[in-house]
């Protein structure tokens, strides 16, 4: 028996900073579950995080975001990836924090944008100039990024599987989050 997760992990961050992937990993590794709030956004809407900004417009999808987070928090203790811009509505801070711990990962810009300038699925970035808009989103949100409970840095010649264990211990930081099992 391994270490017990006692509270959701919320991993927070820009798109491309690796909290699907990573989350994914760190979730085998405790035996949890891996949650991901914008697939079950598009579960629960029968849609695209993209066609919904379309269709309804972005406050309409945080709205969506926050009902979906809340839930999702109040299940099992779980590890939760959220979209890039869920962490900077207080209101989502506030339940986070109420309910689970965050972990910023936290990616420079060049990193960033080597990993998502190629997607096609970022609304966000449908621009004139996605750089400058990455750009721009990455200045807007580090400071509320920064508030995060825990902070781990993405590190480019990492695997997954060695950021996911760089997040683990960094969580061992945390008693009330992670029980660690000596025997194991």
């Amino acid at each position: 028996m391994g270490d017990r997760l006692l509270k959701s992990v919320v991993l927070v961050g820009m798109m491309g900073a690796g909290k699907t992937a990573v989350g994914k990993s760190v979730a085998v590794k405790l035996g949890v579950p891996f949650l991901d709030s914008d697939e079950q956004i598009e579960i629960a809407a029968n849609m695209t995080i993209a066609e919904i900004f379309e269709r309804d417009g972005e406050e309409f999808f945080r709205e969506k975001e926050t009902q979906v987070i809340n839930r999702l928090l109040l299940e099992e203790s779980c590890i939760l990836s959220t979209g890039g811009g869920a962490f900077l509505a207080q209101r989502n801070r506030v339940i986070i924090r109420e309910h689970g711990v965050s972990v910023w990962l936290r990616a420079d810009l060049d990193l960033l944008w080597n990993r998502v300038r190629h997607k096609t699925t970022r609304p966000l970035l449908k621009t004139s100039d996605p750089f400058k808009t990455l750009s721009e989103i990455y200045e807007a949100r580090v400071p509320l990024y920064g508030r995060a409970d825990i902070i781990v840095d993405a590190n480019p010649n990492f695997s997954i599987e060695e950021m996911a264990e760089t997040v683990i211990k960094a969580l061992h930081a945390r008693p009330d989050v992670l029980e660690i099992n000596r025997n194991a």
